[in-house]
């Protein structure tokens, strides 16, 4: 009769450590489903944005015998839907994409920062730069007028690219090995870099005709420091991901046997 409360209480203590430890590993398993979604959304980011420059060239070359002067240039062409199209799933996925909290002394948390640069993607998309022709071909272009729509463009390119360089110089390095905290400063210093390069490069095409002019517009300069900038977004997105994936593939296993070796101990 003395027995039974005491294999009760010993089987409530052993029962109750089991518990928690089914408990610890539900919330590893929900962290790791978390990161592996997160993984998920910067991968495919990345893949977009690597491939984004590259179909448009193929394209160009293969219907014009030439790319465009700038990356915006293709919206005017029978590829503005692989423009749009490829622009709004970047935005549809920065917005989804909430990252980590706001740690203290950071101005802006990561997803009041990927919402800005998806909103911004968006506006990049529908406000097309300058129209060769001079025809309303949108709706902003009709709501707007034709002379506003590239100044909304162009806006929302400093935003969208400006947002970009802050993840790969602020967010992403967090706590990231120095290898990897290289390419993400790498990463975000060439689009600082293309960004400035591109407008530099434009107001010389747009407002100073003369031989610098020429070489701008001979060489497409400007849509090659789009598309490098473009490039740099991509690979600090596919980098980032690939770290999220490898710590979780190293969490992961370790917690599994801690609990194959509880359920031994039962």
């Amino acid at each position: 009769m003395l027995a039974r409360p005491y294999v009760r209480d010993c089987y409530c203590k052993n029962g109750g450590a089991h518990l928690a430890r089914l408990g610890d590993q539900m919330n590893v398993e929900h962290g790791r489903d978390m990161v592996m979604s997160y993984t998920r959304v910067r991968n495919a980011l990345g893949v977009l944005g690597m491939l984004l420059p590259v179909f448009l060239i193929i394209g160009g070359v293969l219907d014009n015998e030439r790319i465009e002067p700038t990356i915006s240039d293709f919206y005017h062409t029978t590829y503005r839907d692989l423009f749009v199209g490829t622009l709004c799933a970047i935005g549809v996925f920065l917005i989804s994409y909430r990252g980590y909290r706001r740690e203290k002394g950071e101005f802006i948390n990561d997803d009041w920062l990927a919402t800005s640069a998806g909103i911004a993607a968006f506006g990049v998309a529908l406000f097309p730069n300058e129209s060769q022709t001079g025809q309303i071909a949108t709706m902003t272009q009709a709501n707007l007028g034709i002379d506003m729509t590239p100044v909304f463009h162009y806006s929302a390119a400093l935003v969208f690219f400006s947002s970009l360089a802050a993840f790969c110089l602020v967010k992403f390095p967090r706590g990231a090995k120095l290898h990897r905290k290289r390419v993400y400063h790498w990463c975000g210093y060439t689009i600082l870099l293309c960004l400035a390069l591109t407008a530099i490069a434009a107001a010389f095409k747009n407002f100073y005709p003369g031989p610098i002019r020429d070489v701008v517009i001979a060489n497409n300069l400007i849509f090659w420091f789009e598309a490098f900038g473009i490039w740099a977004f991509g690979l600090s997105w596919l980098v980032k991901g690939k770290a999220d994936l490898m710590l979780v593939q190293a969490v992961h296993p370790k917690d599994d046997t801690a609990l194959d070796e509880d359920h031994a101990a039962q």
